[in-house]
């Protein structure tokens, strides 16, 4: 995820559909860079530097929570175990 690039988004006032309309890209692509889905080509990261004003590698420095947790490394928990069984009631 490109924390800087979020918190630049902010600062600047600039929603990220703005920015994507901005940038002639789709707005769909733009989100999944934006969140780290996505790797913008160098020509791509220019053009949103140049826009939101700021330096390309710092906007595009990868967050290091996002930099230590491959999307592989994300395992899912495992399934609840099964209620154990009511006792049957005592009979009378």
């Amino acid at each position: 995820m490109y924390g800087n690039l979020k918190l630049q988004l902010w600062k600047s006032g600039i929603r990220q559909n703005q920015l994507a309309q901005m940038l002639n890209i789709d707005d769909t692509l733009l989100s999944k860079i934006v969140n780290g889905f996505r790797r913008p080509s160098p020509e791509l990261r220019a053009r949103i530097a140049k826009v939101l004003d700021c330096e390309e590698a710092w906007l595009f420095e990868e967050s290091r929570r996002a930099a230590r947790t491959a999307p592989e490394a994300v395992s899912m928990p495992a399934p609840p175990s099964e209620p154990a069984a009511m006792p049957a009631p005592p009979a009378e």
